[in-house]
């Protein structure tokens, strides 16, 4: 087996880094690094490779020589570590990637990729968790001094990046989303909500929406009374929470109880004048200006939504990109049909 993974990238390239994929003796494959025939290149040395041996890194310029007849001719570069692993091979680095990925508290791993700066070692991987500490190495020698002193904390989010001639691949913590109101729109976000690795909860107070036929990927799935499941719920700075209740009165008491919480994110759907409407009556019940203003209502971006799978895909759209990018979060709301 071989495991292969996209360490860096510069200018304009199909795949980003972060990207692996594992090639097996009979020749089948986990993962992609792009597609095309990079990845087909790769492949094919990886196969060459099957009897272990030491990492080595492959470069590829996206020009004539890659991706004419794909229609890839980016004109950037892509650089991939080739890491056999034979039968013999001690793999509990791989296993501690695999359980940290898991358990989706977030970790990252970095590669020595300077052939020049880090000689004989090139090609090693140092994996740490979220707190910075080393988890597994693949090499017998602990991490370079410089590898952990530009180790950025996953706590703000960082893409993939090069430092000083070493690769970091960030695998981001999942957040959690909680979901309150189990109808059909909440049906659609927490399906497309658990493919780009939320971490879904489930509240409404009727069994016969909020159970496993209906929701079959979250994490828990809680029914009772709105308000009292919520007051007893854990909401920290990890947690997005979306409103999408079947009525106005629902709505209102889980805003009532989100808005004031720690959650990264909360969202309510609804026409305008019912946002209004709510957000009269709980300044008169003394929520403060502060804690409305960060709500996003109407939830979801504005593309002209008019089906539930199309308000779905908006909402989900917009808490992909409250997570990922949150220094560019809108500062106006957009509409959103209600349903």
């Amino acid at each position: 087996m071989v495991y292969t993974s996209l360490v860096e990238t510069r200018g304009s390239t199909p795949q980003k880094a972060g990207a692996a994929m594992l090639v097996f003796d009979d020749g089948s494959q986990v993962g992609t690094l792009g597609g095309g025939c990079v990845e087909a290149e790769v492949k094919r040395r990886a196969l060459k490779r099957l009897d272990g041996g030491r990492p080595e890194l492959l470069t590829f310029q996206l020009d004539h020589d890659y991706g004419w007849d794909d229609g890839l001719i980016c004109g950037g570069r892509m650089t991939m570590l080739v890491h056999p692993l034979s039968p013999m091979d001690d793999r509990r680095y791989f296993q501690a990637f695999h359980d940290a990925v898991e358990r989706g508290r977030g970790c990252t791993a970095a590669v020595l990729i300077d052939e020049e700066r880090f000689a004989e070692r090139v090609g090693e991987q140092f994996l740490f968790d979220a707190e910075g500490d080393v988890l597994a190495t693949t090499g017998a020698e602990p991490p370079p001094g410089v590898v952990r002193e530009n180790l950025r904390a996953l706590s703000v989010r960082p893409r993939p990046y090069v430092d000083q001639g070493i690769s970091y691949l960030p695998v981001l913590p999942r957040c959690r989303l909680l979901i309150v109101g189990g109808g059909h729109v909440g049906q659609k976000v927490a399906a497309l909500a658990h493919d780009v690795d939320f971490d879904v909860w489930v509240v409404d107070d009727r069994e016969q929406y909020c159970n496993a036929d209906r929701f079959p990927h979250a994490e828990r799935r809680i029914v009772g009374p709105i308000a009292e499941m919520l007051s007893d719920v854990e909401v920290d700075d990890q947690t997005f929470c979306i409103i999408v209740t079947r009525g106005h009165n629902h709505d209102e008491e889980a805003l009532a109880l989100l808005a004031p919480t720690a959650a990264r994110f909360v969202g309510m759907i609804g026409s305008k004048r019912k946002i209004r409407l709510i957000f009269d009556d709980l300044r008169r019940d003394g929520l403060s200006e502060d804690m409305l203003a960060r709500v996003r209502a109407p939830i979801g971006f504005d593309i002209g939504s008019q089906t539930v799978s199309e308000i779905a895909v908006s909402i989900v759209a917009e808490l992909i990109a409250a997570r990922n990018l949150p220094q560019n979060l809108r500062t106006e709301h957009s509409f959103t049909r209600s349903v």
